[in-house]
Formats: structure tokens, sequence, C-alpha cells
């Protein structure tokens, strides 16, 4: 019997089988694009840009059709399906790939990448260390690390004042499925809890968890700020996200093909920059007109020391995790890191 993954996969490999047997002068390559986030969200907003540049590029030679949370699965099932091929990208937060590569949490850990989000973007778009060195972690479960960017600044939504380790105490914070979310979190003294992202807004109202993490433009889209009390900026980083695609897939097509991807993908470093910084402004906005109660907190240097010092504990966690690759990894991006901020 068929689960519902594979019969999945087995309708969108007989549509694109079925693409093959038409004339190539009457059908357009169809690329499918993944996204885990609902439509008018960053996601969406940098797959719809996708789409309209690879559709002109190509005269619409190429047609790219795009597809949003729930649609074809978890964020962990797509990054699957685009590792065979059935889908030729995937969006989703990085989150999400700790299970797949282990890696990539890299980008967890709290308090590591720059804060300053122009810094930030330059080391997810022009690091060494993650193109060359991460991505070869990448190609070794099949995908190939296309791009990364950053949502924004990550803020707790929750049902009480947090300003010390001591006020997450019995606390349920919902985090992604990745073992270092959780140890994150449970070093900063909350006890997390995984849950998929659908299922958020109603684990916040019916008392499931407490509190959950994510960048402002999903608060907003997903509602979460109606069933929470605080938002509460932490300092401990942002929300990172990976667009992959199956490296088989990638490496079969024609160079020109390949090229296509790569300087569309680097042309829209600056376009994502300023949409994230346009939708992060926008929908606090947003979300203070519709609640003018909810109450915002930007926790000190001092308090974010206290939380930076409990996650002391993570980076081993990570190593743990990784082994001497995951070390060496780290090493060498803090040591990117400090000479780019030189």
């Amino acid at each position: 019997m068929f689960n519902q993954k594979t019969l999945l996969k087995n309708i969108l490999l007989s549509t694109t089988l079925a693409a093959t047997l038409v004339p190539a002068i009457a059908m357009a390559e169809q690329w499918k694009f993944a996204v885990e986030e609902i439509p008018n969200s960053i996601m969406d907003a940098y797959a719809q840009e996708f789409k309209k540049r690879i559709e002109s590029e190509t005269n619409g030679d190429i047609t790219v059709t795009i597809y949003h949370l729930g649609s074809l699965g978890t964020p962990t099932e797509l990054v699957g399906l685009a590792a065979d091929g059935v889908v030729q990208f995937a969006n989703v937060s990085i989150g999400n790939l700790g299970t797949i590569v282990p890696e990539s949490q890299i980008f967890l850990l709290p308090y590591t990448l720059p804060s300053d989000e122009e810094k930030l973007s330059r080391v997810l778009s022009e690091s060494d260390v993650i193109y060359n060195e991460l991505g070869n972690d990448f190609e070794s479960k099949g995908l190939k690390l296309q791009t990364l960017y950053s949502e924004g600044p990550q803020v707790w939504t929750t049902n009480r004042e947090i300003r010390t380790p001591e006020d997450f105490d019995n606390f349920k914070m919902r985090v992604m499925v990745s073992p270092i979310l959780l140890e994150a979190y449970e070093d900063m003294g909350a006890s997390p809890t995984p849950l998929d992202f659908g299922e958020v807004y109603g684990a916040l109202q019916l008392g499931q968890v407490d509190g959950q993490v994510n960048p402002v433009p999903a608060i907003e889209e997903m509602k979460f700020y109606e069933v929470s009390d605080y938002m509460i900026w932490a300092g401990a980083g942002d929300l990172v996200t990976a667009v992959v695609s199956g490296s088989d897939w990638y490496e079969s097509l024609a160079p020109e093909r390949q090229q296509l991807i790569d300087d569309t993908l680097q042309d829209m470093e600056g376009f994502i920059y300023d949409t994230v910084a346009d939708y992060n402004k926008e929908k606090l906005e947003n979300i203070k007109k519709n609640k003018p109660d909810i109450k915002i907190i930007e926790l000190s240097e001092e308090e974010q020391k206290a939380f930076e010092e409990r996650t002391r504990d993570t980076y081993k966690a990570y190593t743990d995790i990784t082994g001497k690759r995951g070390k060496k990894l780290l090493d060498d991006l803090n040591q990117e890191i400090d000479s780019m901020e030189k």
C-alpha cells in the first residue's frame, strides 16, 4: 500500500513524465518551487520574484509553479522531494534541516551570527565556508545548497514576561524539530516543545505551549500575536532559510541553465534584503494596530548576556552531534565572520 508521501511523489513524477510526451514546442519546461510558508509571505515573495525573473529570461521556455504551506507535505518532506528531483526548489527554515543535514544547525546556535542585518546578509551570501565546506555536507545528502537568506530577527511571543532564564521555569516553548533548538531552549531554562508550523496557533490558543519563536512577519501572517501577550526581542539570532535543489537534478542541467539559476539567485540578494526589511516594518505596524495592548519588550545587553551565558552548553551539543566536522565548520565560520567584521 502506498503511503501519502509515496503517492504524492508518483503523482508529481507522472505529471512530469506526461509533460515530456508532449512536443517541446507545445509545452514549456516546468520547474516546481515549494515553500513552507503561506501566500504573501517572505518565502512567497522570494519564489514569485524568482519565477518572474526565470520566465522573463527564458521568454517563457521555463515556467515556475509555486507550492505553499502544506500543499506538498511538511517542510522536511519538501526537502526530500527536492533531493529526489520531484520538485526543483524547496525553501525551508534551517531548523527543518537539522535531521537531514546536521551540520546546517550551525545557524541555530544562539548569539553566533552577526546581529547587524547588513553584515549577516553578507555572511549568508558570500561565505566560502558556507558554500564550499558546508555545501559538501548538503551534497552528501543529495542536495545542492543554492542560497541562504534571513527573514529577520527571531522574536519570542509569550503568555508572560520573560527577562531572565529563571522566568522560563516551567515554560513550554514551541520550537522547530531540531536537536540544537531543543538543546538551546533547554539550556536557556525553557521546556522546548517541537511542533509543526501549522499547529502552533492552536497550541498557543489551547495552552498546550506557552510561547513560540519566529520573525515578525511569520508572527503577523500566522496571527500568533492574537494568542500571545508579549513580543520579546532577545537578540539570540535571525531566522535563516535555505533554498535547496536536488544535486542530481542540478548536475543534469545544461551549463547555461545552471548559470541562469546561479546568476538569478545572486542578483536577488538585494531584492530579498530590502523585502525582508519592508516586511518586518510593515508587519510589526499591523500587529500594533490590530492588538494595541500587546507588550513589546527588547532585552537589554545585560539581560541578553544572561541567556547567552546559559547557551554555552549548546555549542558542545552541536559538536557532539556533528563531531570533528562540525567543530571545524564552527571554528572556520567564526574566523571568517571575524575577518569580515574587521
